[in-house]
């Protein structure tokens, strides 16, 4: 094996040199970076603040409450990409590299990922649920099912105890007073939660008593909210007949909950808002349309009695004929119901007088016919020919009888008849002369 012995450097005369202050903190920066490069260190989160820029500033100290302390600093860059709300306590894990703070000549740690300590061995668990309950159909968008626009009732799944329930209701109380409320209290957080979450579920499912159930906690840790990624409480959500609205942790934290329901809340007042509309506006809405309506009906009459007036302009003095014509109407209906009365009175009298009558009727009838066929007579009388010959017309026939009924269809030197009353004539064309258009 080759043995490899590094020995020190001879001192010289720069050895004896002194350091100027930041020399010697840039060197020793230096040499922590080459000597440890990138570490891991856990601890407890302390002093915690966020300034204005987006860097974070904070102290990590051992949890056995050692007095050691470490400064740390992370910038922007990194602190945008932390899954997770940090707190003063929290155990955490950090990752970055140590250095020197020159200003103050202090050890200082420059941090470049952040996570809860144990959170990356839950994180990888909830990253495969999501994969397999995805793969499964359960996180599908077509399942998702709108809200009731304006429920009657509900639901709230939730710790009685829970900071999330008084959010709910003071928010539910100032939107919509109206609404019924059902409890459906449930542990959410510890070893139960998971069980008990989905019974209240299912209870609610079974219970058929409200139109809209919320599943609302306040906000917390992976391991805090881990109750609501468990697979029996994310098959109940998914599986509940009740559309399903979660509200879970704050709006950066994420559960498969949140993936099942119907729809996502960022935080439980917000899952409150979006399950009942508020009471002013629903108000407010229906006064508009209200008001929409009265106006259109008013329109509408406004359009009608122009017609009506058009109408009635057109029709003048037909008005009145309507009139008459009803009345007669009237007086036919009277009639009418006479006839019907005369008519029953005939069934019930004997036969003979009911034979008697139709022959009176039968020979009225007759007489009538009679006398319709002499004024026929009369009028065919009336168009005879031989009577206008008699008021002193002839008309005009060739030689052989046939009428002629144009004087162009007649030449001069041709023999014609020309016919009256009392007898003809034989004559003779000696000229045609046609007329003038009539102007």
């Amino acid at each position: 094996m080759l043995e490899i012995l590094v020995t020190e450097p001879e001192a010289g005369p720069l050895a004896r040199l002194p350091w100027g202050v930041a020399a010697l903190l840039l060197a020793t920066g230096d040499a922590l970076a080459a000597r440890f490069g990138a570490v891991a260190v856990r601890g407890e989160l302390s002093g915690l603040t966020r300034a204005a820029s987006g860097h974070w500033y904070f102290s990590l100290k051992d949890a056995d409450g050692a007095p050691a302390l470490l400064r740390c600093a992370m910038f922007r860059r990194a602190a945008v990409l932390v899954d997770f709300v940090p707190a003063d306590g929290q155990q955490v894990e950090l990752r970055g590299r140590l250095g020197v703070y020159e200003p103050r000549g202090e050890l200082q740690m420059v941090v470049e990922s952040l996570q809860r300590l144990g959170a990356g061995t839950l994180y990888e668990e909830f990253l495969r649920r999501r994969v397999r309950l995805e793969s499964q159909g359960l996180f599908d968008a077509a399942r998702k099912r709108p809200l009731p626009a304006y429920p009657a009732a509900i639901g709230v799944v939730t710790s009685l105890g829970a900071a999330a329930l008084r959010d709910v209701l003071t928010t539910l109380q100032r939107r919509a007073p109206q609404v019924r409320v059902v409890i459906y209290p449930s542990p959410v957080q510890g070893a139960e939660a998971p069980a008990e979450l989905a019974a209240a579920l299912q209870r609610a499912a079974a219970r058929q008593e409200v139109d809209t159930l919320l599943l609302v906690r306040g906000g917390g840790s992976l391991e805090d909210l881990w109750a609501f990624n468990d697979e029996r409480v994310v098959r109940a959500v998914a599986a509940s007949p009740i559309p399903v609205v979660c509200g879970v942790g704050h709006e950066t934290d994420i559960t498969l909950c949140d993936l099942a329901a119907d729809l996502r809340a960022p935080t439980p007042t917000a899952a409150a808002e979006l399950s009942a509309p508020s009471r002013a506006n629903a108000m407010a809405a229906l006064q508009t349309q209200q008001s929409a309506l009265r106006r259109a009906l008013q329109r509408t009459l406004q359009n009608q009695a122009q017609r009506l007036d058009t109408v009635a302009q057109r029709l003048g003095q037909p008005a009145q004929t309507l009139r008459l014509q009803g009345q007669r109407l009237q007086d036919l209906a009277r009639r009418l119901g006479l006839a019907q009365r005369h008519g029953r009175e005939l069934h019930a009298q004997a036969p003979q007088r009911l034979a008697q009558r139709l022959r009176r009727a039968a020979a009225a009838q007759l007489q009538q016919c009679r006398l319709g066929l002499d004024g026929a007579r009369q009028r065919l009388q009336a168009h005879d020919p031989q009577r206008v010959l008699q008021r002193g017309y002839a008309w005009v026939e060739s030689a052989d009888g046939r009428p002629v009924v144009s004087a162009l269809a007649l030449q001069p030197g041709q023999a014609v008849r020309a016919v009256w009353a009392d007898g003809r004539a034989r004559a003779q064309v000696l000229d045609v002369e046609p007329l003038p258009p009539a102007t």
